[in-house]
């Protein structure tokens, strides 16, 4: 019986040893990645992590003291026709206030190189897909801050970009507005699109990303699946029960088995199974101290 191998997504983003300094600040250290084509990419680290840094290098903001950026084969971001294929929905909304929905979206599909019919038929797409085309003659300024985030996506999508960068795309929004961006992310993955995901909220990450590479200090620390950085580093579950009235809590790698010696033991009230989670990997890794 023949060996069927599984194919292997073209990579669509490489980082070489990137690094990064500002004065005497390494921000970003010897970095390297992989994220290929057609997966959502989770981007986790604290405050000062190099995140921000990282995603201004891939989209061409800043050059890299050393090392390189390839997106999609074609060379570095410096080049246009390579930033082309990168839309990009920054944390700071990137909106002007006195423009419509439809005016922002146009002005930003006009600077990416869009014109006459192909633009008008991919800002109503845009807006539609977000769900803003009913809004599109109001002014930004009159939007809730669920509706800026969206039309900040409408603006990211509008030239068709085989490559998505969100870095903390519900910040702020509303729960409707968070589970329509979800449905957008989605939808452009089984479209095909690559997405690198920025957020701190970890059951973002569980819910939306395949795999995830979590930095500090510069440095990528660890990167896998969700699933299999919970086993590497999530440590063992935590088992707390509850008899005569006073808790008692047990770390264990087998709970049903810790359940039962404790209920041999005596009567349980109730009990607990807390299991590791992305968020424990997260602290396991980069501690607990509070970050400014």
């Amino acid at each position: 019986m023949p060996i069927v191998s599984a194919t292997i997504p073209p990579v669509m983003l490489h980082l070489t040893n990137l690094r990064k300094s500002f004065g005497d600040l390494v921000a970003v250290d010897d970095l390297s990645l992989e994220i290929h084509a057609g997966e959502v990419f989770g981007l986790l680290g604290p405050n000062g992590a190099g995140k921000t840094t990282t995603v201004n290098m891939i989209v061409g903001l800043l050059n890299p003291d050393a090392g390189s950026v390839s997106v999609d084969g074609g060379g570095s971001p410096a080049d246009a026709a390579v930033r082309g294929k990168i839309g990009m929905a920054p944390q700071a909304l990137a909106l002007y206030d006195e423009l419509s929905g439809e005016e922002n979206v146009r002005f930003f599909g006009q600077l990416q190189g869009l014109s006459r019919k192909k633009l008008h038929e991919r800002v109503r797409w845009s807006l539609d897909f977000v769900g803003l085309w009913d809004r599109r003659g109001d002014r930004a300024k009159t939007y809730s801050g669920g509706m800026k985030r969206r039309l900040n996506l409408a603006i990211a999508v509008v030239h068709d970009p085989p490559m998505l960068l969100l870095d903390e795309p519900t910040v702020g929004v509303d729960p409707q507005s968070r589970n329509a961006i979800f449905d957008n992310i989605t939808a452009l993955k089984d479209a095909g699109r690559t997405i690198i995901y920025t957020t701190h909220y970890m059951e973002e990450a569980e819910r939306l990303c395949a795999r995830v590479g979590i930095m500090d200090r510069g440095r990528l620390l660890a990167l896998d699946t969700v699933d299999g950085l919970i086993t590497a580093y999530g440590g063992n579950s935590v088992l707390t029960v509850e008899r005569a009235g006073k808790e008692e809590t047990v770390e264990t790698d087998d709970p049903l088995a810790e359940l039962n010696r404790l209920q041999d033991v005596g009567k349980l009230e109730r009990f607990r199974v807390d299991r590791p989670d992305l968020e424990r990997v997260f602290l396991n890794l980069t501690g607990r101290h509070l970050r400014d």
